[in-house]
C-alpha cells in the first residue's frame, strides 16, 4: 500500500477498454499484475510472470462455474442500473428516461460498489478454463472503475474532440421510438440535461482546483461544438426527433409530447448547452494548464504508467514502449521509400509528401465522392469476406458522413456500433470536413480499419457470441479491438485491396500513424515534448496532411495512453499468425486463425496468446 492524493490504496495495472458506443465508459477490463506507486515508481509485485500463473494465481483452489454465471449476470444487471447510457447503448429498456448520477459523491460510491465484487469475486472457488479468463475480466473490469475515482478521472469529461457533451448530441440519433414510453423516455433525459450539465461542471471545476485540467491549446475552439445545440427550439435536432412518433401514438397525444419535447429542449437541452458553453469560454479553456503531458498531472507519473498498461494490456514501461515505436518507425520507413524508388519519383522523401498533400489527382472534389469513394471500397471488401472468414456478422452497416458540428476537430473516420436488435446499422464514419486533407490513397486502408474486415465485422460478430457472458459481448478492450483493426489493414494487401502503388504508400502511411503513436504518446507524456515537436514529427514521417497531423496530435495530448493501443495489438496479432504459419505449415488456414482470434471476444492480448497457442499445438 502507497499514499497517493492522501488516500491510502492498493493499486492494481492491467487490462482496458475504449467505451461502449458513443458513450465513453468509465469502466473496463482491468486486471492481473499487481504494482506498488508512489509519486512514479513502480515496483511490480509479480515480475515477469506468464498468462498462466496471472491467470491460475489470481483463482487458485476455486469451485463454482454456476457461482460465476450467476455472479457475472447479477453484477451486469446492477451495472445497467448504475450507467443508464450503457442500457441504452445495449439495447436494455432500464436505461430509458434516465440520465447517470455523475456527481463525486455517487463517483465514490459506485468505487465502493465495485470493491464489493471485488471482495465477492475473490471469493469464488473452483473455476477452470474459459471460466478463469471469464473471472479475470470481471474482477478486471470493477477494478478499473476503482481506479479511475481513484485518479477522478471524472473531473475531465471530454478530451480535444469529443466528451459527454457530444457524446449526449448524438441522442436523436441513438434514440429509437417504438411506444410512447419511449418517446417520454427520451423527453425525460431531454429535461433533465441542464442539471446532467451543472454535475459535470462541478466535478470540472473541483479538478480546475487541483490543477487537474486538459492543456488549453488543444481546447481553443472546442466550444464550436456546442453551436448545433445553440439553436431555436422548433429547428432544434433534438425537437425534429419528435417527427419520428410511432404511429400507434394519435394526434392528441402526439400534441402533447410535442409541447412537453419543446419545453424540455428550451429548459433542458439548450439551457444546459448555453450553461456549459459560457463556462468553457470563460472559465475552463482560460484555465487550461500550459503543460502538455499526463505526467505533469497531479501524481501524473503514476497516472501515465497506469494509463500504458491499461491500454496495452501488457507490462510495458513508457520507455518500453517508445523505444518499440522508434524500430517500427524506421522499419516502415524503409518500406515507404521503396515505393518511392519504384514510383521513380525525382525527388526527397519530403518532396514526395508534399506532392501527395497537394496534387490534386489525390482528393475528392465533393463530399459526395469521398463517400461514394468510401463505400465501392467497402462493397469491393465485402464480395471478398468468405474466402477469408469462416463467419460473417448478420448486421449490416452504413457508411456516412462524421456529423458537421463535430468534424472540423475530429479524425478522419470512426465506426459507430449499433445494438443487434436496432433498427440501426453500425456505421462507418468518413470525415468529409476539409476535403484537401482527406487523401484518397488512404481511403482503402481507413475504410478496412474502421469497416470490414475491421471494426465492424469484429464488433458485430462479438455481439453475436451468446455463449460468453453480456459483460464479455459488450466489453472492448482497445489493444484488442484497435489491433484487430490495424490488422486488417495489412490483411488487405493479400486480398488485394491495395490496387496502385499510391494505396499502397497510403496503407504504410496509417500504418506509421500508428507507430508514430507510440513516439509521440510516449514522448508528449512521459519524456516532455512539446506539441510542434510531435506535429513535425508526425508530418515528417507520414503523408498525413498538416490538419490532420494537428488534430491527431491534439487528440492524444487530450486522451493520454490510448493511441498506444492500436500498434501494440497489432505486433501482437502479426507475431502470432506468423508463429502460426511457421509452425502449421501446409495446414494453415487463414480463415482459422481468424475464427480463433474472433471467437472469444475481445480479450487481453496475454489471453489471445494462449488461446491462439493452444489452437497451434491442438493442430499441429
Amino acid at each position: 500500500e502507497h499514499a497517493m492524493d492522501g488516500v491510502r490504496m492498493r493499486a492494481r495495472v492491467g487490462w482496458g477498454d475504449e467505451g461502449m458506443g458513443w458513450e465513453r465508459g468509465s469502466s473496463g477490463a482491468f486486471g492481473g499484475l499487481e504494482v506498488g506507486i508512489m509519486g512514479g515508481m513502480r515496483n511490480w509485485m509479480l515480475g515477469a510472470v506468464g498468462v498462466s500463473s496471472l491467470l491460475l494465481g489470481r483463482v487458485e483452489g476455486l469451485d463454482g462455474s454456476a457461482e460465476l454465471a450467476a455472479a457475472t449476470a447479477e453484477c451486469w444487471g446492477e451495472r445497467l442500473d448504475l450507467e443508464p447510457f450503457l442500457a441504452s447503448a445495449v439495447g436494455d429498456e432500464r436505461g430509458r428516461g434516465r440520465l447517470p448520477d455523475v456527481t463525486s459523491a455517487a463517483q465514490r460510491a459506485k468505487a465502493e460498489w465495485a470493491q464489493g465484487w471485488i471482495d465477492r469475486l475473490r471469493r469464488i472457488e473452483g473455476l477452470e478454463g474459459k471460466d478463469q479468463v471469464t473471472h479475470a475480466m470481471l474482477l478486471g473490469e470493477m477494478e478499473r472503475i476503482v481506479w479511475s475515482v481513484e485518479f477522478k478521472e471524472y473531473e475531465i469529461p471530454l478530451n480535444a474532440d469529443s466528451g459527454f457533451h457530444t457524446g449526449f448530441a448524438r441522442l436523436p440519433d441513438e434514440t429509437q421510438f417504438e411506444d410512447e414510453a419511449d418517446v417520454r423516455g427520451y423527453i425525460a433525459r431531454m429535461d433533465g440535461f441542464d442539471e446532467y450539465v451543472d454535475a459535470q461542471i462541478a466535478n470540472m471545476k473541483a479538478g480546475q482546483e487541483r490543477g487537474f485540467v486538459l492543456p488549453r491549446v488543444v481546447m481553443l475552439g472546442l466550444e464550436s461544438s456546442l453551436i448545433p445545440m445553440l439553436v431555436e427550439s422548433e429547428s432544434h435536432p433534438f425537437y425534429r426527433k419528435l417527427d419520428e412518433l410511432p404511429e400507434s401514438i394519435d394526434a392528441e397525444a402526439g400534441e402533447e409530447l410535442r409541447k412537453l419535447g419543446k419545453e424540455a429542449v428550451e429548459q433542458g437541452v439548450i439551457k444546459g448547452y448555453e450553461t456549459f458553453h459560457r463556462y468553457l469560454v470563460e472559465s475552463y479553456i482560460p484555465s487550461g494548464r500550459k503543460t502538455l503531458g499526463a505526467s505533469a498531472l497531479p501524481n501524473g507519473d503514476a497516472y501515465y504508467a497506469y494509463l500504458v498498461k491499461h491500454y496495452t494490456t501488457l507490462d510495458q514501461t513508457a520507455q518500453e514502449v517508445h523505444d518499440q515505436g522508434l524500430a517500427e518507425v524506421a522499419r516502415i520507413r524503409a518500406d515507404m521509400e521503396s515505393i518511392v524508388e519504384e514510383l521513380e519519383f525525382e525527388g526527397t522523401f519530403a518532396e514526395f509528401l508534399t506532392f501527395l498533400r497537394t496534387d490534386e489527382q489525390f482528393y475528392a472534389r465533393s463530399a459526395e465522392e469521398l463517400l461514394g469513394r468510401a463505400a465501392r471500397i467497402c462493397k469491393d471488401v465485402d464480395g471478398r469476406l468468405p474466402k477469408y472468414f469462416n463467419r460473417l456478422p448478420r448486421q449490416p452497416y452504413g457508411v456516412e458522413p462524421v456529423p458537421l458540428s463535430i468534424a472540423p476537430k475530429y479524425t478522419s473516420g470512426r465506426y459507430v456500433r449499433a445494438p443487434l436488435d436496432s433498427d440501426r446499422s453500425g456505421t462507418y464514419w468518413v470525415n468529409t470536413y476539409d476535403l484537401k486533407s482527406r487523401p484518397l490513397y488512404a481511403l482503402p486502408a481507413l475504410s478496412l480499419h474502421e469497416a470490414v474486415p475491421g471494426h465492424h465485422l469484429q464488433i458485430a460478430l462479438n455481439a453475436e457470441l451468446e455463449s460468453l457472458p453480456a459483460f464479455r459481448k459488450n466489453s472492448s478492450i482497445t489493444a484488442f479491438v484497435e489491433g484487430w483493426a490495424l490488422y486488417t489493414e495489412w490483411l488487405g494487401i493479400e486480398m488485394g485491396i491495395y490496387t496502385t502503388p499510391y494505396e499502397n504508400f497510403g496503407r504504410l502511411t496509417y500504418e506509421m500513424w500508428r507507430a508514430c503513436r507510440l513516439v509521440v504518446d510516449t514522448g508528449l507524456h512521459q519524456f516532455g515534448w512539446t506539441r510542434q515537436a510531435a506535429i513535425d514529427y508526425l508530418s515528417s514521417n507520414t503523408a498525413l496532411s498538416i490538419h490532420e497531423c494537428t488534430t491527431e496530435v491534439d487528440r492524444y495530448i487530450g486522451w493520454p495512453g490510448q493511441a498506444l493501443a492500436y500498434k501494440t495489438g497489432e505486433i501482437e496479432i502479426r507475431k502470432l499468425r506468423a508463429e502460426a504459419e511457421a509452425r502449421l505449415g501446409p495446414a494453415f488456414r487463414v480463415a482459422d486463425f481468424h475464427t480463433i482470434v474472433l471467437e472469444e471476444g475481445t480479450v487481453p492480448l496475454s489471453v489471445l496468446r494462449m488461446n491462439v497457442e493452444a489452437w497451434i499445438t491442438e493442430n499441429e
